[in-house]
């Protein structure tokens, strides 16, 4: 029988975390039964060894599953929502700051509301400034990009039935993005306020860089505001264009302004350099669909699957 819950915990560099937060999820009483779905992306630590182990030794059914290489917290969520068995599913950070005791408030809030998506918000947060400044902006930027109720806290503490997991999971493009994918499936969504833990160990591995990926992903993947507003900077640099010429022309008529034809050729620079751009605008908006249609380079590459022998004991 399929459990009714599973947890889905991406993995890098988690040697140090992961045993004790598996160990808290097998003490959990969930009716229905529950797993564990490991997702090693790259780890360059310990972490494949202590996974192996808790594939035998945790008391509850564990699955690990190991990329060939570093493909992206968003990437091994995918991966571990295609060897989850659960009726729903709730992503975890892999360093003890989402408590499992809050992952079953998320999915009894699911399972009592019918809501396809639950996402946890964080009353608290207890990341570095430089982190909540990050989410923040990539909250304020999936508000144009995303089509989401304005201001709703997207997190990566979420619950989601196997349903959507399912249908999110054939996305097999490179740089997916988790929130815009679940945005396209379903509009039942909803969140429930949620304890956020400080670290057990280790330090954030989402680096300037990550976070500047994301971004990227949330507005390439899923919007075409960037190449409407390439498009919206043509017009206005076209009518910008037109009324310098016009002021050209009268200037010209009342014999002021600067001589040999300067102000004639600087209008005639923005007129046809506004409407190149908002013609590369038009190109790019075909150009921008048909890359996200037609680009395979790998979502990611499975080198290893484990899945325990004793299957996980189903509870009333």
């Amino acid at each position: 029988m399929s459990p009714a819950l599973s947890f889905v915990i991406p993995l890098y560099n988690s040697a140090e975390t992961i045993e004790a937060l598996v160990r808290d999820i097998a003490a959990l009483s969930v009716p229905g039964g529950h797993e564990v779905v490991l997702v090693n992306d790259g780890s360059a630590d310990r972490t494949a060894e202590v996974c192996r182990a808790l594939v035998t030794s945790a008391g509850v059914a564990v699955t690990y599953v190991e990329h060939a290489r570093n493909f992206g917290e968003h990437n091994a969520v995918l991966t571990g929502w295609r060897h989850s068995r659960g009726a729903h599913i709730v992503n975890l950070d892999d360093d003890g700051q989402n408590p499992p005791a809050e992952a079953v408030r998320l999915w009894q809030h699911a399972r009592a509301t019918e809501l396809d998506v639950v996402f946890g918000h964080y009353e608290v947060k207890q990341h570095s400034a430089f982190r909540n400044l990050g989410s923040r902006l990539t909250n304020a930027m999936t508000d144009w990009a995303l089509d989401k109720p304005p201001g709703f806290y997207l997190s990566s503490f979420r619950c989601v039935s196997s349903f959507v997991a399912r249908q999110v999971a054939t996305y097999t493009g490179p740089y997916p993005y988790l929130d815009g994918l679940l945005l396209q499936v379903t509009q039942r969504i909803g969140s429930i306020t949620v304890r956020h833990e400080a670290r057990t160990a280790g330090i954030s591995g989402y680096t300037l860089r990550r976070l500047i990926r994301l971004w990227l992903s949330a507005w390439l993947n899923f919007s075409v505001l960037p190449l409407r507003f390439a498009t919206l900077v043509g017009l206005l640099s076209a009518a910008a264009g037109l009324c310098a010429l016009a002021v050209v022309v009268w200037l010209w008529f009342e014999q002021r302004g600067p001589a040999y034809g300067w102000g004639w050729v600087m209008a005639t620079v923005l007129i046809f350099s506004g409407t190149q751009l908002m013609m590369l605008g038009l190109i790019g908006e075909y150009l921008g669909r048909m890359f996200l249609a037609v680009n395979q380079r790998p979502q990611a590459v499975v080198r290893e699957v484990l899945i325990s022998a004793a299957e996980n004991p189903i509870t009333s």
